[in-house]
């Protein structure tokens, strides 16, 4: 089956769906068997916004590290955001039995414990305690519906 392209013929990446898996005593975490074939055997995993972890394909994370990179360093704002998501980074391989190593300073920043919900949104995975997911989820739902507005008044939804 072919993958569908965007706009510049760069394959479109198909990462969807939630998973919770355990965190087992090692601090590795197993990746999802749907999402390894769209990853591949290396990736980035780094900050994400909130207080999960991103886990990108790795020619996804180099566009976007460059254009993080570019940001004006003027800005006190740009250099503290350039620092948490790009120095904050780590190159992972996915092992033979599909896990990876959580670094223990991007697992304490997530709060993830023995216990990881993963989901794919398109171009990335996030990675987030479970405790976190469900506030989080509550809130995007009970705004569903004003977001879904705004979106089609800006003709994107």
């Amino acid at each position: 089956m072919d993958k569908a392209v965007d706009s510049v013929d760069n394959p479109i990446i198909m990462l969807i769906g939630e998973y919770l898996h355990t965190i087992d005593q090692k601090n590795r975490l197993s990746v999802p068997s749907k999402f390894r074939k769209e990853l591949g055997n290396h990736v980035v995993l780094a900050r994400g916004l909130d207080r999960c972890l991103f886990l990108f394909p790795e020619a996804r994370w180099t566009e976007l590290a460059l254009r993080i990179a570019d940001l004006p360093m003027g800005k006190a704002e740009n250099r503290n955001f350039q620092r948490m998501m790009v120095a904050g980074a780590a190159d992972l391989e996915i092992d033979d039995l599909g896990r990876i190593l959580l670094p223990d300073y991007l697992r304490v920043y997530a709060g993830l414990k023995d216990a990881a919900l993963i989901a794919g949104l398109m171009n990335r995975i996030e990675i987030w305690s479970p405790e976190a997911w469900r506030k989080s989820a509550e809130t995007a739902l009970d705004q569903l519906d004003s977001i879904a507005e705004k979106l089609g008044e800006a003709g994107l939804y």
